[in-house]
């Protein structure tokens, strides 16, 4: 077994266009997969911390768009509005502390953390994959070994002051607030600086986890363990 143990977590950002295939991927939509370590027969132990239901990932943002819970105001058509982030741990982490009801305690608490990062109301969906053969340990061991992680699937929401402008009527308003505005927006709020290793590469950075775990994010978005 490997002695030192790690975690990662990645951000993938996506368009309206372009979540679909991240959507049918994660949600299991597909009848089959260019992974051939994913082994169906396992998928209804895949676990879902959040859902949106029978509702696509998109039609999802079009009903908070449609209810006034968030605004697209000022977003290009092409604009990036989901955020995924994909929890990951080596395998033999969890295989040495009791496999799936230990890797589902687990990434519940890193569910939780990423409702601190994006608030509850903004995720989209949580799933634990529970169905992807490590074929590797898998032969070591001499029995189905899975490799679990989790990806969630979020809207990156900023609250946008949007200030009473000169046309307004009352000389008294102007440049005050006149409504605050769940906006979408791949802001500072979401920006770090960029985090680089020894040899000044900037890619997913996997950290030496010793008691509890550390994520770190792709493109140097740092993320605060938990």
């Amino acid at each position: 077994m490997n002695d030192k143990n790690y975690s990662v977590a990645r951000v993938e950002q996506h368009t309206k266009a372009s979540i679909g295939k991240s959507e049918r991927h994660i949600e299991r939509k597909n009848e089959s997969y260019e992974n051939m370590n994913v082994d169906l027969s396992r998928t209804p132990m895949n676990i879902h911390y959040q859902s949106c239901g029978d509702l696509t990932y998109n039609a999802h943002l079009d009903k908070l768009v449609e209810e006034g819970s968030i605004s697209l105001r000022g977003l290009k058509k092409d604009a990036k509005v989901f955020d995924e982030m994909i929890f990951d741990v080596n395998t033999a982490y969890f295989e040495e502390r009791g496999g799936y009801e230990y890797a589902c305690q687990f990434y519940e608490e890193a569910f939780h953390f990423a409702q601190k990062e994006y608030g509850q109301e903004n995720i989209v969906s949580a799933v634990m994959h529970a169905d992807e053969l490590n074929t590797a340990l898998t032969e070591q061991l001499g029995h189905p070994v899975c490799h679990y992680h989790m990806h969630v699937v979020a809207l990156p929401v900023v609250d946008k002051e949007v200030l009473w402008t000169k046309r307004c009527k009352d000389p008294a308003l102007v440049g005050t607030v006149k409504e605050v505005i769940h906006q979408i927006s791949l802001s500072k709020k979401w920006a770090s600086p960029k985090i680089t290793d020894e040899n000044g590469h900037t890619d997913y950075q996997i950290l030496q986890s010793v008691a509890r775990p550390f994520f770190r994010a792709h493109a140097g978005r740092r993320i605060r363990g938990l």
